[in-house]
């Protein structure tokens, strides 16, 4: 119980400081939005250009973004600040981190939650279910826990490469753009549907790391279509494990990091 109120103190501190400039935190949650927007109008914008894009269509197009938004905008809310680790690295802040009696990773998430982000997750939502509806979803018991489960999976996915690209900081300081590769690069990835992309990349990116696993195949399934490049048909229940290991890995190198990391002297 301790340890719970310290962490609702910490939550509560950022709240009241958000709270004292609500102006600002006004502006910064309606610019916020655009994020989410830009995602879908970018795949807009590329099926302007053609009818079909590697055999989807654009309401099937819509429903693969709107997975990996949903997935990547709560990750984003949740975590998305621990990609701030290389400053608390570089400035010291981490030692203060590491004195206290707490987790290190919930209190870098709770000192600075970016909850400016929340309207990012409603407007993924909102477009969600727009696709679903344009679709025409042949619903199943399977496939309603799905279109719930798909997204918790991606926001899991996502906020694990954000944890595991984020721990680079110990061993590298200026790792931001390459972490930056993986959180965002991932992004766009998963908001195009898999056969898009061809060779090598594709099979690192899509089945090597999982990002197929977070909203092209979870989309199939609800859309009852056959894989163009193969997998089975229940490829797209997988997920929830596809989830799990990458929270897993990271969890291993978010320990290895901080058992690694050496106080800056400050």
């Amino acid at each position: 119980m301790g340890e719970l109120r310290a962490y609702g103190a910490l939550f509560v501190g950022q709240w009241r400081s958000l709270a004292s400039y609500r102006a600002s935190f006004a502006v910064d949650l309606a610019t916020n939005i655009l994020g989410a927007v830009l995602d879908v109008v970018a795949v807009l914008v590329l099926f302007g250009a053609t009818r079909t894009v590697a055999g989807f269509t654009l309401r099937e197009g819509l429903l693969v973004v709107s997975l990996s938004s949903c997935g990547f905008a709560t990750a984003d809310l949740v975590v998305g600040n621990i990609d701030r680790l290389k400053t608390y690295v570089r400035t010291g802040a981490m030692d203060a981190v590491l004195t206290r009696p707490l987790g290190a990773l919930p209190q870098l998430v709770l000192m600075d939650m970016p909850l400016r982000k929340g309207l990012r997750v409603a407007v993924a939502v909102a477009v969600l279910i727009t696709a679903l509806r344009l679709n025409h979803v042949d619903w199943t018991p399977a496939r309603a826990a799905l279109v719930v489960i798909a997204p918790l999976s991606g926001a899991v996915f996502f906020g694990a490469i954000f944890v595991a690209s984020a721990s680079l900081a110990f061993w590298w300081v200026e790792s931001g753009e390459v972490g930056s590769a993986f959180t965002y690069g991932g992004r766009d990835f998963t908001a195009y549907p898999v056969p898009v992309f061809e060779g090598w990349f594709r099979a690192v990116f899509a089945y090597g790391m999982g990002f197929g696993f977070v909203a092209y195949q979870p989309a199939l399934a609800l859309l009852n279509r056959a894989d163009p490049l193969g997998l089975p048909a229940g490829a797209g229940f997988l997920s929830p494990l596809v989830a799990l290991v990458a929270a897993g890995t990271a969890a291993v190198v978010w320990r290895a990091g901080i058992r690694h990391y050496r106080s800056t002297g400050s």
